[in-house]
């Protein structure tokens, strides 16, 4: 076999499966994705973004055995007031006219129950009287004009007939006390639009995964954290998982470590049995600028030789650190297909489209 050959065959073994049609993608959002022409790894559920907050930033938790685990860090969701959260690239937009200035108590007691129509962010925001700033509405802020938006599509798919009437339904009844006038886009242009953006989005999600398993004794897990703290991971909230925080304030995990939550939920975690870790990371939730790849590849070979694990990619066939080459050039392609369509990977559009 040459040597184009056996790149080839092992990158493919590492990526993630295309969705040739946005409703497969809808079926299949736990499953491998792919980037166009060249797969890059299995999929793995990832942070998300809930409509009710803006962006996340990290909180630090102490973990409970200080001598053999490294402190709990993990993004959490806040709110920060006077960010525009509505895109037009990703969102289907309603503007709403007030004959005057309403106060954001009265827009609060009349927001939509639930932020979602479907499976799909439903976001509201004022433009406020005196910042003139696109804000959530707040207590004690006025409005002169308001706008709704709902996300044309996600990890769940596009946006249907269905969602986008329940979308208008709610602005419709949120809009009425007000007095607003709502100017809602057409429906048909809209699911287009939306189609559209799924099939794109479908062809370039990818998360990298990599397996490492044992090559002899299992690990007690205190040692598998003393060895990922030497690399800067730290402990999350959800069991099984220890995450690389991002130097930006408003970012996901850089990196993941996952292994089984049992072992972390044990009576005595520090000696429950590890045999396998999964090192993995979202592609379109981390920014390139944070070099989410060199760390990826990096951290893997350091465990693998520390560890004593043999390196495998999602599909169960061995990783030779050859190969990593051929991942990066498709990783590159990957990144300006995205930035090519204003979704650069860790760009809050991004983040909230592939979530």
């Amino acid at each position: 076999m040459s040597t184009l050959q056996l790149s080839l065959a092992i990158l493919g073994g590492l990526v993630l499966a295309a969705v040739v049609a946005h409703g497969t993608w809808q079926a299949r959002r736990n499953e491998v994705k792919r980037v166009p022409q060249e797969p890059l790894a299995a999929a793995l559920q990832e942070p998300t973004f809930a409509p009710e907050t803006t962006v996340q930033t990290e909180e630090p938790v102490v973990a409970e055995d200080e001598d053999s685990a490294p402190p709990r860090l993990e993004p959490t969701l806040v709110r920060r007031a006077g960010v525009p959260r509505l895109d037009a690239l990703i969102d289907a937009i309603a503007t709403l006219t007030v004959d005057s200035p309403v106060s954001g108590e009265t827009a609060i007691a009349h927001l939509p129950p639930a932020r979602r129509a479907g499976s799909k962010p439903l976001l509201v925001e004022g433009l406020n009287a005196e910042t003139g700033e696109w804000e959530m509405p707040a207590p004690g802020q006025r409005y002169g004009e308001f706008q709704a938006g709902v996300q044309l599509a996600n990890r769940s798919g596009a946006l249907n007939e269905i969602e986008y009437s329940e979308f208008v339904q709610k602005v419709q009844a949120f809009a009425e006390p007000l007095g607003a006038l709502p100017d809602f886009p057409d429906m048909l242009d809209v699911v287009a639009r939306a189609r559209e953006l799924d099939a794109f989005a479908g062809q370039h999600d990818a998360q990298l995964a990599l397996r490492l398993v044992s090559r002899a004794a299992a690990w007690s897990l205190g040692y598998v954290q003393q060895h990922a703290a030497r690399h800067g991971f730290m402990v999350g909230v959800l069991p099984g998982r220890l995450v690389l925080a991002s130097a930006e304030d408003a970012a996901p995990p850089v990196l993941t470590l996952q292994f089984d939550p049992q072992a972390a939920l044990a009576d005595e975690p520090s000696q429950a049995a590890v045999r396998e870790l999964t090192l993995s990371f979202d592609v379109p939730q981390t920014a390139a600028d944070a070099a989410p790849f060199e760390a990826w590849c990096a951290a893997g070979q350091a465990l693998s030789a520390e560890l004593d694990a043999a390196m495998y990619d999602d599909g169960g066939q061995p990783l030779q650190p050859a190969a990593f080459a051929s991942i990066g050039q498709a990783l590159e392609t990957l990144y300006a297909a995205l930035a090519e369509r204003d979704l650069a990977a860790g760009s809050p559009a991004a983040r909230r489209l592939f979530s």
